[in-house]
């Protein structure tokens, strides 16, 4: 019996934890920079939602341009860099007192934001055995789930107790500490690919081909998703429970903590559907025990069901996505996917609200809960389609 090779080495240790004080700066901002427009700059709420926009507009772009960017100066390099300039960017905030400066800032840091997740995401596959990879991007995905409640609690909690500058300062101190952990990320990679001048571009140099059809999957779970993270707060207002939608995305990481550890191992030695159907349907469960709410327990069993169910689905098509693609080409399958996967939550953020006017928020849940079943059902679809063209 061969001995179970480590994922938890040195080097993955490191980009975990920095991708953790990236992401928890990421949901920070988006939480922090609406209130910080609206009393700071004397904005509206729409231009805070236009800071935000602004951000993801810019990162979904790069996302096509990351894996020919990361195949030519190396991987390590382009963590390096871009852990750097996310963390200068993070220190501008200081000294904008300007929307308009704000907007130029905001396009900026989401260049390297697509860069440093798309990066940091590669060098977690490449350096996870491959055949724990699944157990390893599970674990690797804990960092950003964890960042979405430590994000936004430390805007929140240090907002009525700091100036605005302080708190970007503060910002600024946690990603120091995240470039500190990128430096000491070691990887294998082969050596950088040199092109020839009368090169001509293809598609399989913005994207890789192969990790789209699981990447169309993605996009239509964070498609759905964007219904939490956007609206859940506004929908537990209208229900009275805004005290306690402060709460649904803790119970929400904890859950995601519990299932994680065994789903990672499942995956692996199992396979990818006897994860990922049962995930998609406890999330339809989550979502339809959204739509009937009444009340706080209500509201926490769903951050559960959902944490069990949406938790488990991400690093699942992302770990898809990578064992699409040939080895040297995992940096264009993650960039791909999460391509995909951001312009569904800019698309879900966008036009779900407006839904939501016409339906009804607890409709709307309904509705999303029935689609995340048929997303099950065309995930099956494509992966019967994968193994027909394999074979």
């Amino acid at each position: 019996m061969t001995e179970k090779r480590p994922i938890w080495t040195k080097s993955f240790i490191n980009i975990a934890v920095s991708t953790f004080f990236i992401f928890t700066v990421f949901y920070a901002l988006l939480t922090f920079l609406p209130i910080y427009v609206m009393n700071a700059l004397g904005g509206t709420a729409a231009q805070g939602g236009l800071a935000v926009s602004v951000f993801l507009v810019s990162a979904i772009v790069m996302r096509f341009f990351a894996g020919m960017i990361l195949e030519k100066y190396g991987k390590r390099r382009i963590l390096i860099l871009s852990v750097l300039m996310f963390a200068v960017s993070t220190i501008l905030y200081v000294f904008i007192n300007d929307f308009t400066l704000l907007l130029f800032l905001r396009f900026f840091h989401g260049i390297w934001f697509s860069l440093v997740t798309t990066v940091g995401g590669a060098i977690a596959a490449d350096i996870i055995p491959p055949e724990r990879r699944g157990e390893g991007l599970g674990y690797y995905g804990i960092a950003m789930n964890i960042a979405i409640v430590a994000g936004p609690f430390i805007a929140l909690t240090l907002q009525p107790l700091m100036a605005a500058k302080t708190i970007f300062i503060v910002f600024s101190m946690i990603m120091i500490i995240g470039f500190f952990c990128a430096l000491a990320v070691r990887v294998e990679e082969a050596p950088t690919l040199v092109r020839e001048s009368k090169h001509k571009f293809t598609l399989q140099d913005f994207i890789e081909t192969k990790a789209l059809p699981i990447a169309s999957v993605g996009f239509f779970v964070s498609f759905v998703y964007a219904s939490i993270v956007s609206f859940i707060s506004v929908y537990a207002e209208s229900l009275g429970l805004l005290k306690t939608a402060s709460y649904f995305f803790l119970v929400y990481a904890i859950a995601m903590l519990l299932i994680r550890p065994f789903s990672g191992r499942i995956f692996d030695k199992r396979g990818p559907h006897i994860v990922i159907i049962p995930s998609c349907i406890m999330f339809a469960i989550g979502l339809f025990s959204l739509s009937i709410t009444q009340t706080p327990w209500m509201l926490l069993l769903s951050g559960a069901l959902v944490g069990f169910g949406y938790g488990t689905l991400l690093p699942s098509f992302q770990t898809l996505a990578i064992q699409a693609a040939d080895k040297h080409r995992s940096g264009y399958a993650t960039g791909t996917f999460f391509a995909f996967y951001d312009s569904g939550l800019a698309i879900g953020t966008a036009s779900l609200g407006i839904i939501a006017v016409s339906l009804g928020y607890s409709n709307l849940y309904l509705v999303l809960a029935a689609m995340v079943l048929l997303i099950a059902v065309y995930y099956l679809w494509i992966m019967k389609g994968r193994i027909a063209s394999a074979e």
